[in-house]
């Protein structure tokens, strides 16, 4: 059976890159609205409860509207905004998560896909912290840089029309209020929030995030190699994940580092470096903020829904 999928904010960066990776399948099928009807309330209802999955590439508000619009038992949401990230009732949708999380996303009604930059920071953190190679409340930092797209059709107007003046380095998120801290700190099982500094580069799309971590300050001082077999070990686990981790490898540079590496792909790859006598690590992901990050991860989380493998329509 064709299953019927509408994306409601298909005009927007996110909307776009899902219809593109969705495009040629003929296990599905695109609702979409006419142009002048993209503001109508009752066109957009119609076309949510048609759908056998809507897909949600919406500011946090109108997200919430999509929801209260959908008025039967068999449309399943996929969320894209911030909205229900953390809210009751909802599936974290990083399907690489645990052992269980492809499987609860497969059987959701609502899956809310997870931000661009916690990904990167849960992946590398969250088998540490199970494994009990770091406490709950040790003091994390992650910091990193994206493509300008993750800012959306204006920000990417702006350093387009900047040119060679575009800011190559751009921090931001300086209050310390990023709004994707909640699911950050939840999903990586901390205890307190992040002290997060994200950052923007002179290029599209890609990013990297970086977890320094103080080793020195733990009673018991894992190695890199120790950090290294946990994360490694837990994605080795996960079937049909986007994960890979890295060799461990002691290097002053690599040329893997480059955050448009696996641009327009779901892979997300992970590093692990360290200094055993100084106790100190660092822990990097290099993924597509607009791949794994965003439009990717939401077709993957759509595929687990739909029951096909979950590689229809990605490229690794």
């Amino acid at each position: 059976m064709v299953a019927k999928v509408f994306i409601d904010g298909e005009a927007g960066t996110t909307g776009l890159q899902i219809r593109e990776r969705l495009s040629g399948r003929r296990d599905l099928e695109v609702l979409s609205i006419a142009l002048d009807k993209r503001k109508d309330i009752d066109e957009r209802r119609r076309l949510l409860n048609a759908a056998d999955v809507a897909i949600l590439c919406l500011p946090d508000d109108a997200a919430k509207e999509s929801v209260a619009l959908v008025e039967n038992e068999r449309t399943r949401i996929i969320d894209a905004s911030t909205a229900h990230r953390v809210a009751e009732g909802w599936v974290y949708g990083f399907a690489e998560l645990d052992l269980r999380q492809s499987a609860l996303i497969a059987a959701a009604r609502r899956v809310a896909n997870p931000g661009c930059w916690p990904q990167g920071a849960i992946a590398t953190l969250r088998p540490l912290i199970e494994g009990g190679l770091l406490p709950a409340d040790y003091p994390v930092s992650v910091h990193g840089i994206s493509g300008y797209s993750g800012g959306g059709k204006a920000m990417i107007a702006d350093y387009e029309q900047a040119g060679a003046d575009a800011n190559p380095f751009m921090p931001y998120g300086l209050t310390f209020k990023h709004k994707h801290l909640p699911e950050l700190q939840r999903f990586a099982l901390l205890t307190h929030a992040p002290l997060f500094s994200p950052a923007v580069g002179d290029f599209a799309q890609g990013m990297i995030t970086v977890v320094p971590l103080q080793l020195w300050t733990l009673d018991k001082i894992p190695t890199g190699r120790d950090l290294h077999a946990a994360i490694a070990d837990h994605f080795a686990a996960i079937r049909e994940g986007f994960v890979t981790v890295a060799p461990f490898a002691e290097e002053e540079r690599s040329a893997e580092l480059n955050p448009e590496r696996f641009n327009n792909t779901n892979t997300m790859r992970l590093h692990v470096f360290a200094n055993d006598a100084r106790a100190q690590a660092s822990l990097v992901a290099v993924y597509d903020n607009l791949g794994k990050g965003a439009s990717g991860a939401a077709v993957q989380n759509l595929n687990l829904m739909l029951g096909v493998p979950a590689d229809t329509g990605l490229a690794a």
